[in-house]
């Protein structure tokens, strides 16, 4: 699964929605059916779709329980699997943007993501791209997606929505197997027409239990790093799965000398306060609602309930809307409610989402004032 955050999302300011209402970004897996084999799949994609899959007519009334939460509404993530093996897909795409949803598409990278497919997708509005990229040549991305050719596609895929101007983000896994290749990845970038970077830094579900994550301080370097390379960089840098970089970029912002009303305008700064749960939802391709896509707790499911009540009243959602209820060291850090900790490695790790992220090595004291 790729992630892709809403193509406007770095100049929206998150204090303007109440995130334990609405969350920004609703993240759909339409299928389980892929071509690929990625190492690091949350989804174990098969060939095949589940045969529980959510049907044209449930799918529909996804939308509609989607649009119930009002304004704003949040931006719709279409994932899997790969979503393009739906054959319902372009007629979901047209009637969520018929309900004035925004929506954005995270497909695979395989032969059959033509230039006319990309071309196909922009007529159907398609707000951005998300494509994944894991290394810097085809030897090393095809060792992570399983496939061989799938590099030239990806890449093929980059160069035709640059062309076309649909905004792209790229993701890149961080494991101790891509850790070395991220400064050739970002230069490889920088040869291509990308909106944002997004690194990925790894939870170990499904077949991701078979990589071997960075130490919490190589974790913290490549942290700093982006945040280096992001002053140069000619598309936003961000992370998914690491919480604690903002509480880097804090750091580091105040270290270098920037006044409070800069560090409130900075692109990091809008981002603080979503994490799983909070601000994310996910809906799986069997209707199952989790908190996020890494944090498989089912809290409900859209054939039997309601999307917007379970998302703002299901007790493990109100519980990590609120990060005073976070247990350890997320629970009293002053950085808790701009960070929180990364709910799905806390849970894939104690067997408790409202535990302390074991990827964070910062040490808080007790009794700091939370820092919002």
């Amino acid at each position: 699964m790729s992630v892709v955050i809403h193509p406007h999302a770095p100049h929206a300011h998150t204090t303007s929605r109440d995130l334990a209402r609405n969350p920004m970004i609703i993240y759909w897996e339409m299928t389980q059916a892929c071509a690929l084999a990625c190492r690091h799949c949350r989804a174990e994609a098969m060939l095949q779709k589940h045969p529980r899959e959510l049907n044209y007519t449930e799918s529909r009334a996804l939308l509609q329980q989607i649009l119930a939460f009002g304004a704003p509404l949040p931006h719709l993530i279409l994932t899997g699997g790969d979503p393009l093996m739906r054959p319902d897909v372009y007629e979901l795409i047209d009637e969520a943007v018929s309900l004035g949803i925004e929506v954005s598409i995270t497909p695979a990278a395989t032969q059959n993501l033509t230039r006319a497919v990309i071309e196909k997708l922009r007529s159907h509005k398609i707000q951005s791209l998300g494509l994944s990229l894991d290394g810097s040549d085809a030897t090393r991305h095809e060792a992570a997606r399983g496939v061989q050719g799938c590099f030239e596609w990806t890449m093929n895929a980059l160069r035709v929505a640059g062309e076309l101007e649909i905004p792209i983000q790229v993701n890149t896994l961080v494991a101790a197997e891509t850790a070395d290749d991220l400064s050739a990845i970002y230069d490889l970038l920088l040869t291509q027409r990308v909106m944002r970077w997004s690194l990925f830094f790894l939870i170990s579900v499904g077949r991701g239990k078979t990589l071997e994550a960075v130490s919490p301080e190589r974790g913290e370097e490549i942290m700093r790093w982006s945040l280096a390379v992001a002053r140069r960089a000619p598309f936003a840098i961000k992370t998914t799965e690491a919480p604690s970089y903002r509480r880097v970029a804090l750091e580091t912002m105040r270290a270098n000398g920037m006044p409070p009303e800069a560090i409130r305008r900075s692109s990091v700064y809008r981002g603080f306060g979503i994490r799983d749960g909070n601000g994310i939802v996910f809906v799986s391709n069997t209707g199952d609602i989790y908190p996020a896509g890494f944090l498989p707790v089912t809290v409900g499911n859209v054939r039997e309930g309601d999307l917007v009540t379970t998302y703002r009243h299901a007790p493990l959602m109100r519980s990590l809307h609120d990060p005073n209820t976070f247990q350890g060291k997320c629970g009293y850090c002053e950085y808790r409610v701009i960070c929180g900790g990364s709910r799905a490695r806390a849970f894939t790790h104690t067997g408790d989402a409202l535990e302390s992220d074991p990827f964070c090595a910062y040490e808080p004291v007790r009794g700091r004032e939370a820092y919002t």
